[in-house]
């Protein structure tokens, strides 16, 4: 791809937001000051782990060796800028705003943070994921300063969204009227083979660290490895480069003392640029006494004019490929080859950083091109401004360490993933099926990824009896830990396998799960129904991490949402027997849920006793009544339950379970609202009943529970009540209480906190169904500014955006290509639009941009 292509796809995505009058960045945004401390904007792919950028422009949070490590950070690691004016004095500066208060600690801020060194006076950070940007502001530097980070994203390729690198662009503008020589440079230690702090808080290695400086002709910089062997789990490598021509100190001096960051800012302030220096002690002595600390630095020089900008680029990789061949996690999966490695999936195409390194350098202008016509066809949109502020934010999920690809000698890979990262190790491992049920986002922007968790969970976890596993310990060829199944991931999972076929078209797929579809349908029947009435009521575990007993809809809804999926697979495969038997069962089920369990206002549990048993709920209002129901929206499956029932019921959900503040709220459970917060409660009994010990997450606030609930009220046309949730939830995390990209549960970067996406495809009907080659979109009037929308939609082939106008509508294909036989827009003024038999291509990466055969009225 040229330059010139490049920018087109850019500017393409930008033209609808262009005629709206409408600035990129304009929705959605987060702009930060220094004082957001708990802001961490996570860069990376998917699989690779993260280095994040914290409000200040601080480098923090280095978690690229397969597993969460937050609050780390790397001594000596920086960026740093002199300006000289003509005529005038240097200004030398870190390039990150002002140390924050509180200044505590046992040695005041660690030597590693140089503290001392001047820092600028302000910064204002804007994350607008996958891009973020920070403004720096300092009256006394000659020029103004702007980063540009970010790691490429491309919807519906895993492997361009997977890459482990993120690129700095630093933008140079000199105001002045005279010339102002500018020297940029980086500073980094070796952050690979990390084992711990030693008492003084330095990294402790295995192996010997190295760094040294490498120019291939094409990008140079600063190339850290380890004396490990290529198969230990620690080995690995990293590299931060640039394509501009630089002066270096490959290796600073190394002794008891930190003498190498005095040279280095000595050396920087004088000159700018930067020499090779002794590596060892500049006294002599042991040199295998000395610490392993290696650091190195390279610095960049330009000379701009008056008025002149300048771009000067970094990128940061890393490829630490080998990691345990086993969760090593807390809910006891055994640990069969914990002794062994497997790699990860993208160090089957790089064969190091170096490798990882040169291929963005290589294909940056078409691997930003896509990530910015992404970006824009969000933030250009006119989706509500709380609603790209979610799903990008919560998109951070998908690529931070809570996901993760290995090798499988496919090139494919195997997708798998915990519930979430605590701070230093995976949470509640398995690819948890009940917690990935609310998960939309990779369903929607990589579906291949949940294609291949449901072939792993069909094909490896589903027993012959139908029983499925709902934590999967196959994809490391391992032991499983047998545990009775999960009603509502098990019913849950044959849902989105119908997702997945019917996003795909793959008739193939389908097929080869069907047989086990097939057991895992037919499963409830003799596990779940005591009674063979048709209706869920024995011991039921669910993501609670309890069972429910007795009839209750969450169970029921996910049991007859499967029933209806599993009838339309059958169907179409030609299976009439199970077909009908399983469209049936739905009808069943569906009348006698609603006799038993509709009270009149909501759906509860139906109980003798509800202390007979611990951790229920009985009567009741439990914020996953209609999962099951929300499931059906999203895939297309139209109400599963009495529409005017449904409507009261998720109602009843916001009326009783939203909270306007926590002041005067008693919980002893994990707190995730509080104060003057507003947030939605699992569960409360509005009628009463409350049992002596409820379900033992019944008062708390999740975030993947609210987007549901706010999904399902907006299909049911509550669009009020649903924005009202997802505002709350992302007021929560402003940067200043929560960190605005990392929306926490058990764990940090919790997958069902992608249960978000949910919500932008209630609020523009957007549906693609493959096998009919029909995309459809029905947007609700929130999504229009000013009679206008623009809309952003996803299909297994392609993406791009939907706009109306008075005159009707155009679709944008921004990525891959749509082939449809019908594509069907309700447009509030003019009815249904129509085209027949599309086509449309983003050919070489170059937008179409626009009109498919005419769209015509068929109102």
């Amino acid at each position: 791809m040229t330059d010139q292509q490049a920018r087109g796809i850019r500017d393409a995505a930008r033209d609808g937001a262009a005629e709206r009058g409408l600035a990129a960045g304009e929705s959605g945004s987060r702009i930060l000051g220094p004082d957001a401390s708990v802001a961490a904007f996570p860069l990376g792919g998917i699989g690779t782990g993260n280095v994040s950028i914290g409000a200040r422009g601080e480098l923090r949070d280095w978690e690229i060796s397969n597993h969460p490590d937050k609050g780390t950070w790397l001594p000596f690691t920086f960026f740093a800028v002199r300006a000289e004016p003509t005529g005038g004095d240097a200004v030398v500066r870190m390039l990150e705003s002002r140390l924050q208060a509180p200044h505590e600690g046992d040695s005041g801020h660690h030597i590693g943070k140089v503290g001392g060194l001047p820092r600028l006076q302000s910064s204002r950070f804007r994350g607008e994921y996958p891009i973020a940007t920070v403004d720096f502001d300092d009256d006394r530097l000659p020029v103004r300063v702007r980063l540009t980070a970010f790691t490429p994203l491309v919807p519906l390729d895993a492997d361009d969204s997977g890459i482990p690198a993120a690129v700095f662009r630093y933008t140079i503008t000199n105001p002045t009227d005279d010339a102002v020589r500018v020297n940029l440079a980086a500073a980094m230690s070796n952050p690979v083979a990390i084992t711990g702090h030693n008492v003084f808080q330095f990294p402790e290695y295995a192996g010997m660290p190295t760094v040294e400086f490498r120019d291939d002709g094409r990008i140079r910089g600063l190339a850290f490895g380890t004396d490990l062997e290529p198969d230990d789990v620690r080995y690995g490598t990293a590299t931060l480069t640039t394509t501009d021509e630089v002066t270096a100190t490959p290796c600073w001096p190394v002794d008891f003392w930190q003498d190498g960051i005095q040279l280095f800012w000595d050396a920087f302030t004088a000159t700018g640029r930067l020499e090779p220096s002794p590596v060892f002690s500049l006294d002599g002595g042991d040199v295998a006494r000395l610490p392993k600390l290696r650091t190195g630095s390279i610095s960049v020089e330009n000379e701009l004019g008056p008025g002149e900008t300048r771009d000067i680029e970094f990128v940061l990789a890393w490829h630490t490929p080998n990691r345990p061949k086993a969760w090593n996690g807390m809910v006891g999966l055994p640990n069969t080859h914990a002794d062994d490695i497997v790699q990860n999936q993208y160090a089957t195409r790089y064969a190091d950083a170096w490798a990882a390194a040169c291929d963005v350098t290589t294909r940056l202008p078409e691997l930003e091109a896509a990530t910015r016509a992404f970006h824009d066809a969000l933030y250009d949109s006119t989706l509500p401004m709380e609603v790209v502020d979610a799903v990008t934010s919560t998109l951070v999920a998908a690529r931070s360490t809570t996901c993760f690809r290995i090798a499988d000698g496919t090139g494919e890979g195997r997708f798998a993933a915990w519930e979430g990262s605590f701070d230093h190790a995976g949470s509640c491992e398995g690819t948890c099926t009940h917690v990935w049920n609310y998960a939309q986002t990779l369903a929607a922007l990589f579906p291949s990824l949940e294609r291949n968790a449901r072939r792993n969970e069909f094909l490896n976890e589903t027993l012959p009896d139908g029983r499925m596993r709902f934590r999967t310990n196959s994809v490391f060829d391992a032991e499983p830990l047998e545990f009775h199944p999960a009603v509502d991931g098990q019913m849950g999972t044959v849902v989105r396998l119908y997702r997945e076929w019917r996003f795909s078209g793959d008739d193939d797929f389908l097929r080869e799960l069907w047989p086990a579809a097939k057991r895992a349908v037919d499963f409830a029947f003799t596990a779940w129904d005591s009674n063979g009435d048709g209706v869920l009521d024995s011991q039921q575990h669910n993501t609670y991490d309890i069972e429910f007993y007795g009839e209750n809809s969450l169970a029921n809804s996910m049991f007859i949402a499967a029933l209806a999926a599993a009838a339309r697979m059958a169907e179409h495969l030609g299976d009439s027997e199970a077909a009908e038997r399983y469209g049936c069962a739905a009808d069943t089920a569906s009348e006698l849920v609603d006799r038993m369990l509709y009270n009149g206002e909501y759906y509860d549990q139906r109980l003798d006793d509800v202390d007979a048993h611990r951790y229920q709920y009985g009567t009741g209002c439990l914020c996953d009544q209609l999962l099951g129901q929300t499931l059906a929206h999203l895939v297309g499956l139209g109400h599963i339950l009495p529409a005017g029932h449904v409507k009261s019921a998720v109602r009843s959900i916001h009326r009783h379970n939203f909270r306007r503040g926590f002041d005067d709220y008693a919980s002893v459970q994990r707190t995730y609202a509080l104060n003057d917060e507003a947030g939605l409660v699992l569960c409360t009994w509005p009628n009463g009943g409350r049992p002596r010990i409820p379900f033992v997450y019944s008062d708390e606030v999740w975030t993947g529970i609210e987007y549901q609930v706010s999904t399902n009220l907006i299909y049911e046309g509550f669009i009020d009540e649903g924005l009202e949730i997802v505002r709350a939830t992302r007021a929560r995390h402003d940067g200043i209480r929560r960190n605005p990209w990392n929306e926490a549960e058990c764990g940090n970067h919790y997958a069902r906190s992608m249960a978000s996406w949910g919500v932008l495809l209630a609020l523009t009907g957007a549906q693609w169904d493959a096998p009919a080659g029909r995309l459809s979109v029905a947007p609700v009037d929130a999504v229009f500014c000013d009679g206008d929308a623009s809309i952003p939609f996803t299909t297994g082939t392609g993406w791009g955006v939907v706009e109306l106008d008075d005159d009707g509508a155009r679709l944008r294909v921004l990525g891959g290509h749509l082939t449809a036989h019908a594509v069907e827009v309700t447009h509030p003024r003019l009815g249904r639009l129509t085209a027949s038999d599309v086509a449309l291509t983003a050919a070489d990466a170059i937008p179409l941009t626009i009109t498919t055969t005419p769209l015509e009225n068929s109102k």
